[in-house]
């Protein structure tokens, strides 16, 4: 039986409901906040988040409102203490942010290319001051307003379109005249230099507005053209001549009687009368250019290269020409020592002029000078002479000369067959006297033999005769100590006698039997035994005994 009462059940009954709603409340602010609430951020882009507050004026989350032109300050968790734009940028995935509190911008990175650059403007921050228009810093670390003084090279950046406006560039050129201005990427060949022009001063390198006198070398530059602008002038030397026109026919130059080609009568070239009155023409060649640490001065003064040329190189030559020139007659400028030293004057006046305007002449020479065939022919006829003269004078001396050849070839040729035969001659000498030293050398040889074979034969003889008295006197002294030794024996038993005894009685045997028998004179009774002994020990005694030397 059920004890649960109605009131019980009831109870029951509630805390099921309020489970049921506060489980399905959840799934429900669940799939809310998935499907109302979820922001997702692809790749290659990011989102700009702003801050609103809440939709209604009872709803938690009220801030004060950021200042205008900063960013919402956010706490160190990156809530926001105001409402407006947030610094920070949100990166690909998956991102929540409350609906009606919250307003959310999907911008797609900024990409720049290879060969472009990224101009980069800042729209927040406070106004700068001292007629400044540039901004230094990185992306989301400026604080004033202005065109950034970094530029951006090739790559993807993540940049707030509300704090930043992007410009892409590549190379910008702007010309004024002969003169060509670069920024942007800024590409320098090889044989050229870039000079900088800096449009404000850079309070971090110091460097003040102006052009610079450090140049850039051959390479690839980022310039920010509202910082910087390059001049790219070529360094090293170039050629330029001045050239009078030629009259020409098919493209051949037409020559006149005395073979020089015709000149037109224009202006065209150095033109200027002598000193007596007749016009010359003349041609100039100049090979002048600048150093890299002349650059920056080229700019300065004159623009460009082609302004150099159009304001110095080219007026300077007329003007020296024509100035030193009117003043020689048109024979002087033909020959003589007085047409090399007009050359000479104005090579060298040329040189200081360049020197004193900072440029570097490396050659610079007249090359022609054109005067009127009517003062050129007789002076070439007269030379002509001169040359014929000099042919005949030369013609008689090689023929001298020849002469002089064959009869050197004829000596030449007697001297040869003298060697010849003093050679022969040289040679049976060198024979005979070859052949005589062989004899003389075998004859010493057999002389040599015999006197080592008779040296040979005395060694040999003697070696015999020291062999026998080596040997004799071996004998020698084997005698004297074998005497010695009998002499020594008898002197130790004082006579002859006694050694004789001893020996005879040493000869006896142990067991010999005496017996004592008396004869009378004439009979001879012994014992042969020992009688060798006895004998020999009397002939000692009678002996004389030898005496020592």
């Amino acid at each position: 039986m059920s004890t649960d009462n109605p009131s019980s059940r009831f109870s029951r009954g509630l805390i099921a409901l309020g489970l049921s709603t506060l489980f399905l409340g959840a799934i429900g602010l669940e799939m809310f906040h998935w499907i109302f609430n979820r922001v997702y951020v692809p790749q290659g882009a990011s989102l700009v988040v702003r801050y609103k507050g809440p939709p209604l004026p009872f709803l938690p989350g009220r801030k004060p409102v950021a200042t205008a032109g900063q960013f919402a300050q956010v706490d160190a968790n990156g809530n926001p203490l105001e409402v407006g734009i947030l610094k920070e940028m949100r990166g690909p995935g998956r991102h929540f942010f409350w609906v009606g509190w919250w307003e959310t911008t999907l911008v797609t990175d900024t990409t720049i290319k290879p060969g472009e650059l990224a101009l980069v403007s800042s729209k927040m921050g406070n106004d700068l001051k001292d007629g400044q228009f540039l901004v230094d810093g990185e992306i989301d670390e400026t604080q004033e307003k202005g065109t950034l003084r970094k530029v951006f090279g090739p790559g993807t950046y993540r940049i707030n379109t509300y704090a930043y406006d992007v410009k892409i560039i590549q190379e910008e050129s702007i010309t004024s005249g002969l003169q060509t201005k670069h920024s942007g990427w800024v590409s320098i060949p090889t044989g050229y230099v870039g000079v900088v022009t800096n449009l404000t001063d850079n309070t971090l390198t110091q460097a003040k507005a102006g052009i610079q006198d450090n140049v850039l070398q051959p390479g690839l530059y980022p310039v920010n053209p509202r910082e910087q602008q390059i001049d790219i002038i070529g360094v090293g030397y170039a050629e330029k001549s001045v050239k009078s026109n030629l009259v020409s026919r098919d493209g051949v130059p037409v020559l006149d009687d005395s073979g020089e080609p015709t000149v037109m009568d224009d202006d065209a070239g150095i033109t200027f009368p002598s000193s007596d009155g007749f016009k010359i023409h003349m041609d100039f060649t100049a090979v002048w250019g600048i150093m890299p640490d002349q650059a920056p001065d080229v700019i300065r003064k004159f623009g460009n290269l082609e302004a150099v040329e159009a304001k110095v190189v080219i007026p300077q030559i007329e003007s020296l020409c024509r100035n030193k020139g009117s003043s020689l007659g048109a024979v002087d400028l033909l020959v003589g020592d007085t047409r090399r030293k007009f050359q000479d004057d104005v090579s060298d006046s040329f040189h200081k002029i360049l020197e004193d305007k900072d440029l570097t002449l490396l050659h610079g020479f007249v090359r022609n000078i054109h005067i009127p065939q009517e003062v050129r022919k007789p002076i070439q006829e007269s030379f002509l002479a001169d040359e014929l003269t000099l042919t005949r004078n030369q013609e008689q001396l090689t023929t001298l000369t020849e002469g002089q050849l064959r009869e050197a070839e004829k000596k030449v040729e007697l001297e040869e067959e003298r060697i010849k035969a003093e050679t022969m001659k040289l040679v049976a000498e060198a024979v005979a006297e070859g052949a005589k030293t062989a004899e003389e050398t075998k004859a010493e040889t057999a002389k040599q033999v015999a006197t080592v074979a008779r040296e040979t034969a005395e060694l040999d003889a003697q070696a015999t005769v020291t062999l026998g008295r080596a040997t004799a006197s071996v004998k020698q002294q084997s005698a004297e100590a074998k005497s010695e030794l009998f002499k020594l024996a008898v002197d130790a038993f004082g006579s002859g006698k006694a050694y004789n005894q001893w020996v005879f009685a040493t000869g006896l045997p142990e067991d010999i039997q005496l017996d004592l028998f008396y004869a009378g004179e004439g009979t001879l009774w012994t014992d042969l035994k020992g009688f060798s002994d006895v004998m020999l020990g009397r002939e000692t005694q009678q002996r004389p005994m030898p005496t020592r030397k």
